[in-house]
């Protein structure tokens, strides 16, 4: 029977197989929904969870100045608190990022009492970028939390906006 296929069809087939087998950044989910993310900071976790329970983890580095809850621009932290995912970048400098709703208004309030900057622009991104060297640290963001680039590809796909995100010390 396979003799009687046409060559073409095999070499089709080829080039298919092997389209499907590239690196593509914008995957599509079909999955459960994920409702929530937990992100634990002590633990290096972070937590997609869908009705039914945890969907996927992934160990995560995060700002260069870890403990404690993000309060001002530059300080190195990744915050800490109830925020909601608000936004995407596919052409993110770390291959995909998904925005965190950092800062709500007491951040921005605790902030602007000091006369400073609560800072923002706070993503789940993937990894460093040409330029960007971590130099072998754990935490290495200005805030941020990395994941590597295909783990930030499966994120990316099955995390939609305005799912709460849950930053626990």
């Amino acid at each position: 029977m396979v003799g009687k296929l046409p060559r073409r069809f095999f070499l089709l087939g080829g080039v298919t197989a092997f389209l499907s087998g590239c690196a593509n950044k914008f995957r599509s989910y079909t999955g459960p929904e994920v409702t929530r993310l937990r992100l634990y900071k002590s633990e290096r976790l972070l937590v997609l969870d869908g009705a039914e329970g945890v969907l996927r983890t992934y160990p995560v580095d995060l700002g260069f100045t870890p403990s404690g809850h993000k309060q001002f621009e530059g300080d190195g932290r990744t915050p800490e608190g109830a925020y909601v995912i608000d936004r995407r970048n596919p052409d993110s400098l770390f291959h995909l990022s998904i925005g965190i709703s950092y800062p709500n208004e007491a951040d921005r309030a605790f902030a602007e009492a000091l006369g400073k900057s609560p800072g923002g622009d706070i993503f789940i991104h993937g990894g460093p970028r040409r330029g960007i060297d971590p130099m072998g640290k754990r935490d290495w963001t200005a805030g941020c939390i990395s994941i590597t680039d295909r783990q930030i590809e499966e994120v990316y796909a099955m995390v939609p906006d305005g799912t709460p995100i849950y930053i626990l010390a």
